[in-house]
């Protein structure tokens, strides 16, 4: 991921046509946006483009219409918003490539800004299809992906255009790249990964590359449990995948071959009922749960040692809450733990790297968000980047 080509590799953009993809897959309710963060990341890009001269024309997809045109998947929806964050009129276009788009930047003067159809209307977008993205390539002079986001897609707008025009990383995709690059490929040493969510089988592979990676391996959520079951520890009624205890061990002497150390809770706090506040809340020892109690977070004492962990350690990377964060009191050791690498960041000793969607939402509940040192919104290209997989669409932008 470490050497790419960004805008500062840009000559004289004066008049020319810059096709920038960027994510606009926004959360919806009832025909508004609700949330224009994924915009916002983009501005820097979009504004310094347009600034300079350039014609800039935004590329994106919305939802899944599979390959056909539907009326309520267009990005024109997204409009309003995004000429809201930007503060600036935007065009509609209603195609994607051919005289419609060719007319649409006669049209346009030099700095302004135009907005294709959702590229995803198109079957060629999803199948990386040649000549779909020579059709888009067609009417750019170079191409600029904003949208880490949709870099794990092999699709005609991440990897297609950028086959065929110069390509660069927008600011987003430079920052988010900087950061990840600075977590995993080059960190500063100890390493710490945090990793938490409900089943082992959605995070096996980013498991498995991690031991090799890290040298404190912390887990949490409902994984926990089946490394703990793996160990011989009965956990009750706890959410448990009992028939991945063997490759839970298989992890675990993984680590130990490679010197990473995996720290699993010692005390939880269990209940007989998932409700908030349940009577029958308590905290005790791993080896204590009872059969018809399941673990719902991580114990105080657990988290305090795990806290000392990340005083020892220069780099985090965090993906996952460590028990059930949406129902009080079982977001108390994800809270805890994130507001501790949230006050170690916020004084310069520790470089904190999260992403996914929980963890963004864990975090921002947590209060701890602003003092993390780079909080990633992509989700399934983040979790690809910690299973140690090539992301093609950052590939296509490689020097």
């Amino acid at each position: 991921m470490s050497s790419f080509r960004t805008l500062d590799d840009l000559g004289d953009v004066t008049g020319k046509v810059a096709l920038v993809r960027v994510d606009l897959n926004l959360p919806m309710n009832g025909g508004s946006v609700t949330d224009t963060t994924r915009v916002e990341a983009s501005a820097p890009t979009i504004l310094e483009l347009a600034e300079a001269g350039a014609k800039v024309l935004l590329l994106a997809h919305f939802g899944r219409p599979k390959g056909q045109r539907n009326s309520t998947m267009s990005v024109s929806m997204t409009l309003d918003a995004v000429e809201e964050v930007l503060g600036r009129e935007v065009m509609f276009i209603p195609e994607i490539q051919g005289p419609v788009v060719e007319q649409s930047i006669g049209i346009l003067r030099n700095g302004d800004i135009g907005l294709l159809e959702n590229s995803r209307f198109w079957a060629g977008e999803e199948a990386n299809d040649a000549d779909f993205a020579a059709g888009i390539a067609a009417n750019g002079d170079f191409f600029v992906n904003d949208a880490f986001s949709a870099a794990h897609r092999a699709h005609a707008s991440t990897v297609g255009v950028a086959k065929i025009l110069p390509s660069y990383a927008g600011r987003a995709m430079e920052k988010e790249l900087k950061a990840l690059a600075s977590a995993l490929e080059m960190p500063e040493q100890p390493v710490a990964a945090v990793v938490g969510g409900a089943k082992v089988s959605s995070k096996l592979a980013v498991l498995e590359h991690l031991v090799g990676k890290v040298q404190h391996l912390i887990i949490g959520g409902g994984m926990a449990n089946t490394f703990l079951a793996g160990r011989g520890i009965d956990v009750g009624k706890s959410l448990c995948e009992h028939n991945l205890t063997d490759t839970a061990n298989a992890i675990m002497e993984a680590a130990d071959s490679s010197g990473c150390t995996v720290h699993l809770p010692y005390d939880v706090v269990v209940s007989q009922e998932f409700t908030a506040n349940p009577p029958s809340l308590r905290i005790c020892n791993v080896h204590e749960v009872a059969e018809n109690e399941m673990i719902l977070d991580v114990g105080p004492q657990a988290v305090e040692a795990l806290a000392d962990v990340l005083k020892t350690c220069h780099t985090l990377v965090w993906n996952g809450p460590m028990g059930a964060f949406e129902t009080e009191p079982f977001d108390a050791a994800t809270v805890a733990l994130a507001k501790t690498a949230a006050a170690l960041s916020a004084e310069g000793s520790l470089v904190s790297v999260a992403g996914g969607g929980d963890t963004v939402a864990a975090l921002n509940h947590a209060g701890a968000a602003d003092d993390f040192s780079y909080i990633s919104t992509a989700g399934g290209a983040f979790l690809e980047w910690m299973e140690g997989k090539v992301l093609p669409g950052v590939a296509a932008l490689r020097g």
